[in-house]
């Protein structure tokens, strides 16, 4: 089943058990965009996010697979029409609504640049951050995903970002957990566009992390997979 979407834009949210964000972030988001759609995709929670997401006006598609990967493809499929741009953050409250009118009008100005990605590695970004395990892992990712993918991004996971609908329209990711984002950025690499970073800062998440350090082997997995189909796909 899929639904009918008037709007230009398309605010995606994966939730699982974000009670406590994903209130916050809708009321952020529909301060700063006009009339938008939000769907949020629900990894069936068993705590309140449904109820806020539904009185914040928010669509809400329940998930049938598991993981974050999953649910974006789902929630892909599940829009109809053709909205210009879908964009992505965290339920978690930790990116600011604010930077994505920069980032719309990036994508408006210029139509080499397929996605704008909010980079949380920038001069904000506190010494203490740096020395954080997963700072130290998303570097590792970065120069991986640079090297084996071509994918030049100083914040190659971070969940805001803005995509053209038509890059994303008939894409059916692989991705099942927190690997989509790495499968995004080839995705938009492979499709010949761009893709531009701004820097953003990065709150304290509202809830419990979901994101381990053991998830790291599935993005290397991930970029990996997605170099060795690249090769195939060129005779390489």
């Amino acid at each position: 089943m899929q639904t009918s979407i008037s709007s230009s834009i398309v605010v995606l949210i994966a939730a699982f058990n974000e009670e406590e964000g994903i209130g916050p972030t809708i009321a952020e988001f529909k301060e700063v965009l006009q009339d938008p759609t939000y769907l949020i995709v629900d990894g069936t929670s068993n705590d309140k996010t449904v109820e806020i997401a539904k009185e914040l006006g928010a669509e809400i598609l329940f998930q049938k697979g598991r993981g974050k990967g999953n649910a974006i493809s789902e929630g892909l499929s599940f829009i109809d029409g053709y909205p210009r741009y879908v964009v992505f953050t965290d339920a978690d409250f930790t990116y600011p609504a604010k930077y994505v009118l920069e980032m719309i009008r990036i994508l408006n100005e210029n139509p080499r640049v397929g996605m704008v990605t909010g980079n949380r590695f920038n001069q904000s970004l506190n010494s203490s951050a740096m020395k954080n395990p997963f700072y130290a892992g998303n570097r590792l990712i970065a120069f991986t995903q640079r090297v084996l993918n071509g994918v030049d991004l100083e914040d190659p996971l971070t969940g805001l970002r803005v995509i053209r609908w038509e890059i994303l329209k008939g894409w059916k990711p692989t991705s099942q957990g927190f690997d989509i984002e790495a499968e995004m950025n080839h995705r938009v690499e492979h499709a010949g566009y761009q893709t531009i970073e701004i820097p953003v800062q990065y709150r304290a998440r509202l809830g419990e992390k979901k994101l381990k350090l053991r998830h790291g082997f599935t993005i290397f997995r991930r970029i990996i997979t997605e170099s060795v189909r690249s090769n195939f796909a060129h005779g390489r």
